[in-house]
């Protein structure tokens, strides 16, 4: 027997003086609430009504009980209430600050489909990852080495002209193999200023002969773009990016160098809610290949970021 319905149609009838007008009032047809309540006092061995007349009155075991079964309900609706607060409850998400605003935009329309609800915290890579470790955000999309990741972006290098290969080769920014390439720099925006990114590359400039200064890392990703649009120098970035800030794209030959991102959360819950659902929609916003898709290295492709 379900204790709570069945106390719902004992106060609903107690309150109209009928089982028909208490019914209606409780939303059930006359019958179900007249089951109810005999499987109610079957239950607790007593006679709730009396039904001797054509009103329907309380027995004094009635009166007894009617205080218990209105606080019973009264509890299971504050219980629902509460239920629907929780998931409406905005789960905070950090994501990394180059996320395009529209994409991320998309992506809480996404989560409120599926009843999820996001607010989203854009932060740097050691910022995600130290509001994941200390529970201020209920998850994150933190950076990652490739062979870890959920979401990869295959990453090279961006500039103002279109590059002369299919491929660009560190040795040949070395100083004074050609004047116009004199002391070109290649810079890293701070969502690569992590050690699986920023090791290899700096390794494979200075093995290239690159001076140590050729190899830097940018202060944000508008002084890095800027200085792409405006100098020789070469941006570190994915294809999207170079396409947002109108640069022309070529991948590094080597080193191979790859974004990865995985979501880590502080509830078991809340990580088995947000990466299977809205695995395609995190992949837009991070310029990621979708899953399945023929591409290696164009997460920039429009088709690919768009909805056909």
């Amino acid at each position: 027997m379900d204790v709570v319905a069945a106390c719902r149609a004992f106060v609903a009838v107690s309150g109209h003086g009928s089982f028909t007008s208490g019914a209606a009032a409780a939303g059930i047809p006359q019958p179900v609430a007249s089951r109810r309540v005999a499987a109610l006092e079957e239950h607790f061995g007593g006679r709730l009504f009396d039904r001797s007349s054509r009103a329907v009155r309380l027995t004094s075991f009635g009166q007894d009980m009617l205080p218990s079964a209105r606080r019973l309900v009264d509890l299971a609706d504050a219980m629902g209430d509460d239920a629907e607060r929780a998931r409406l409850r905005p789960l905070q998400v950090a994501v990394p600050e180059i996320c395009p605003p529209r994409r991320l935009a998309a992506l809480v329309v996404a989560a409120r489909r599926q009843r999820i609800h996001l607010e989203i915290r854009p932060a740097g890579p050691q910022e995600r990852a130290r509001l994941c470790r200390t529970l201020e955000v209920g998850a994150g999309i933190v950076a990652v080495p490739e062979a870890t990741a959920s979401w990869r972006v295959p990453l090279g290098l961006a500039a103002r002209t279109p590059f002369p290969a299919p491929t660009v080769f560190l040795e040949t920014l070395r100083s004074g193999r050609a004047r116009t390439q004199a002391r070109r720099r290649v810079l890293i925006q701070p969502e690569d200023d992590v050690a699986h990114l920023r090791d290899p590359l700096t390794r494979a400039g200075q093995s290239a002969g690159l001076a140590p200064a050729q190899v830097a890392v940018a202060s944000s990703l508008v002084d890095a773009a800027a200085a792409a649009l405006g100098s020789p120098d070469l941006l570190l970035c994915s294809r999207q990016q170079a396409e947002e800030f109108a640069l022309h794209w070529c991948p590094l030959a080597d080193p191979r160098l790859v974004r990865g991102y995985d979501l880590a959360a502080g509830v078991r819950a809340d990580l088995d809610q947000l990466s299977p659902i809205l695995y395609a929609d995190v992949a837009r916003c991070l310029g990621a290949p979708h899953p399945g898709s023929a591409q290696s290295s164009g997460p920039g492709d429009p088709s690919a970021d768009e909805p056909a």
